[in-house]
């Protein structure tokens, strides 16, 4: 600002200069000229006068803007950029300080924790080492194999036993046929006893009871091996009967063949047969001792599987203590002559409190009956554990409920309700009083 009236000064003051150096010598011109008027000389003196008292008072002002402007430049060069430029100086002096001292904590900070990610990694070396990748292996192969065994060869069935033919020497070929039959079913035996090439080699009978199964897929085993004897039993019984009817055949018509020729095919069904029946008592008995494994985990995952636990012990149904010794023994009877007693007090119950909760690692879609489909990500209430079937079940938060792959799902159970059905259960074990719980206040005890 100060700069453009400066310059306003200067050119105003230049140009009223040559306006007074035109009336000078227009002056001077009409003051040599003779034939001049002394009026119009009069005239010009007067107007140079005016152009040089006007030039005068403009150069006084284009003066005094000069110094004005030279002031505020030398002010500005030498008093407010130094300000300036000195304060920048002093807040970049004042960073400096503060990265000094960021870098000397991070460099102290760091020099405190390489001890720490030295060890850390030390550990990870020695873990490391400690790898034993057969036994990783062997243990997925633990979790996720199905226990299925394939299937074996089908066995030749001859349905040609039953037609007769005279033949020479008054004999058929029955008992030969029926020789090959039992070998192709020893052989197909012997075939499905194999597992599958990346499973467990059976060693002896400790394994014949599938013991080193969980006990799920343990039952699922045992009740397979159940049918399939069930199955040979059955064809065993009806070739026995066949060879007791082809038996009176021959006993009526000799020219048909020799009666005595079929006992030994027959003793040796009869000896089939006995040992068919001795292996499903068997393997029955390995079932039965499994479902009262399985029933007894039911009965300890009482937030699962019930919405109330009762433990046996010297106390009413209703909860209030008892001493009559007698009424401890009739406590149970009274429970099984009336099945359906709590049934009806707790029929309108909410649903099953959730145990836990779980994330979906992968999709499903669920398109089973009975399955809940769900997204990655997607968080759960976990309502029951896995039994060892790989099936877990689920609740979302809308109330719809279904099973969910165990292996697809992160799951996370409260430790609280883990430890107080624990102590419920040992509890019971030692004869504390039978109480009844019902799980909807489960998260208040």
């Amino acid at each position: 600002m100060c700069w453009k009236q400066m310059d306003n000064s200067k050119k105003k003051f230049e140009r009223e200069c040559r306006e007074a150096e035109k009336a000078q010598q227009s002056y001077e011109r009409l003051d040599n000229d003779t034939n001049a008027t002394k009026a119009d000389v009069e005239k010009a003196k007067q107007q140079l006068n005016l152009r040089t008292h006007m030039a005068d008072e403009n150069k006084n002002e284009y003066a005094a803007q000069l110094q004005n402007f030279n002031g505020e430049q030398h002010k500005h060069f030498y008093i407010v950029i130094p300000q300036i430029y000195k304060q920048l100086q002093e807040m970049d002096e004042r960073r400096t300080i503060k990265l000094s001292e960021c870098y000397k904590g991070f460099a102290d900070s760091e020099r405190k924790v390489i001890p720490i990610i030295s060890k850390c990694l030390e550990g990870m070396i020695l873990a490391a080492k400690s790898v034993d990748e057969r036994r990783d292996s062997q243990i997925v192969i633990d979790c996720f194999k199905s226990g299925f065994e394939p299937p074996g060869d089908f066995p030749f069935e001859d349905y040609s036993q039953n037609i007769y033919r005279t033949i020479s020497d008054g004999t058929i070929s029955t008992p030969k046929q029926e020789g090959m039959k039992i070998d192709s079913k020893t052989t197909v035996g012997k075939a499905k006893g194999k597992l599958w090439l990346f499973g467990k080699k059976p060693k002896g009978p400790a394994l014949e009871d599938f013991s080193h199964l969980p006990p799920e897929q343990r039952r699922k085993k045992l009740q397979q091996r159940i049918d399939e004897l069930n199955r040979e039993l059955q064809k065993e019984t009806d070739q026995k009967d066949a060879l007791i009817k082809m038996k009176d055949v021959y006993e009526k018509t000799p020219q048909m063949g020799d009666p005595g020729s079929l006992q030994p095919k027959l003793a040796e069904t009869m000896s089939n047969m006995d040992r068919l029946r001795m292996e499903i008592h068997k393997n029955e008995a390995w079932l039965s001792e499994v479902e009262g494994k399985v029933a007894a985990r039911g009965d300890r995952r009482h937030s699962s599987d019930i919405n109330h636990l009762v433990t046996q012990g010297r106390e009413s149904p209703e909860g209030s203590y008892t001493d009559d010794a007698n009424q401890e023994v009739r406590g149970p009877q009274q429970q099984h002559a009336h099945p359906n007693e709590f049934d009806d007090e707790f029929e309108d119950d909410d649903p099953l409190p959730a145990i836990g909760h779980c994330k979906a690692i992968y999709p499903f879609d669920g398109h089973n009956e009975g399955t809940l489909a769900m997204k990655e990500g997607e968080v759960l209430y976990v309502i029951e554990e896995d039994k060892g079937d790989g099936w877990t079940r689920a609740r979302r938060q809308n109330g719809e409920e279904g099973y969910v792959p165990t292996s697809y799902i992160d799951v996370t159970l409260e430790k609280s309700s883990k430890e107080h059905i624990s102590a419920l259960a040992d509890s019971a074990v030692k004869g504390a009083p039978r109480i009844v719980v019902r799980l909807q206040h489960f998260g208040n005890l």
